[in-house]
C-alpha cells in the first residue's frame, strides 16, 4: 500500500472524531475537514492518473530530458473533492440554527439567515462556472474571447448577492495618495463592480497561464 493511502487510512478516523468533539465550533470542523479533503486529494490524483490518460487527458512533460507523458485537467479532481467539502461545511455553518440546539442559543431557530445562505451559495455556483470553464478549456482548447466572456457571466451570482445585500462601493485610498486626492475614501460607484468582474476574468486566467508551467500554479 502506498504512503499516502497508509496516512490517508491512518488519519481519517482521528480527524471524525475530532470534528464530532469539536462539532460546535465551526472553525474546527473547518480545519478537521480541511485536512480531510487535502488527504483525499492525495489519494485520487494518482488514483485517477491512469483514467486521465486512458480517455486522452494526458501530454508531454516538457521540462523533462526524457519527456514523460502526465495526465492534464487533474485540477477537476482537487476542485472537485473542494467542492464537496464546502457543501458538506455548509450545515457545519449554520448549525446555529438547528432545533435542537441550546435554548439560550443567540440564534432563533424560527429566523433562518437566508442572506448569509445565499451569499454562501453564490460563492459555490461561481466556483463550480470557473471549474467547468477550466476543465471545458483543458478539453475543448476555448478560445481566448470565450476564456475573457464565462469568468464575466460567472461572477454574476457574487455581485448580485453583493449588491443587495451590501452594495458598498467605495475603497481606502493608499496613505502616499492622499495628499493628492485630498480624501481617503473614493466612491467607485458602477466602476466598483466592473472591477470586480475584471477580477474574476484575471485571476482565472492568470492560474491557467501559470499551469503551463509545471507546478508553478500551485504556489
Amino acid at each position: 500500500m502506498a504512503l499516502h493511502n497508509k496516512v490517508t487510512l491512518a488519519s481519517t478516523p482521528v480527524l471524525l472524531a475530532l470534528m464530532w468533539q469539536l462539532r460546535n465550533e465551526p472553525l474546527a470542523v473547518c480545519t478537521c475537514g480541511s485536512i480531510l479533503a487535502g488527504l483525499a486529494t492525495w489519494c485520487l490524483v494518482p488514483a485517477a492518473e491512469n483514467t486521465f490518460k486512458r480517455v486522452g487527458l494526458s501530454g508531454k512533460d516538457m521540462s523533462k530530458p526524457t519527456h514523460p507523458m502526465l495526465a492534464e485537467s487533474m485540477g477537476v479532481v482537487a476542485a472537485t473533492i473542494y467542492l464537496i467539502a464546502t457543501f458538506l461545511f455548509i450545515p457545519v455553518q449554520f448549525r446555529s440554527w438547528w432545533p435542537a440546539q441550546d435554548p439560550h442559543s443567540p440564534h432563533n431557530p424560527r429566523v433562518f439567515s437566508f442572506d448569509r445562505l445565499g451569499e454562501y451559495l453564490s460563492a459555490l455556483l461561481s466556483l463550480q462556472s470557473m471549474v467547468f470553464l477550466g476543465f471545458a478549456d483543458d478539453v475543448f482548447d476555448l478560445r481566448w474571447r470565450f476564456k475573457l466572456l464565462l469568468p464575466t457571466i460567472a461572477s454574476i451570482p457574487i455581485l448580485i448577492v453583493y449588491y443587495v445585500g451590501y452594495g458598498v462601493t467605495h475603497v481606502v485610498v493608499p496613505v502616499f495618495m492622499r495628499p493628492l486626492l485630498g480624501t481617503h475614501i473614493v466612491d467607485l460607484g458602477t466602476l466598483y463592480y466592473v472591477y470586480i468582474g475584471l477580477m474574476a476574468v484575471f485571476c482565472t486566467n492568470a492560474i491557467n497561464i501559470l499551469a503551463g508551467i509545471n507546478g508553478v500554479e500551485v504556489g
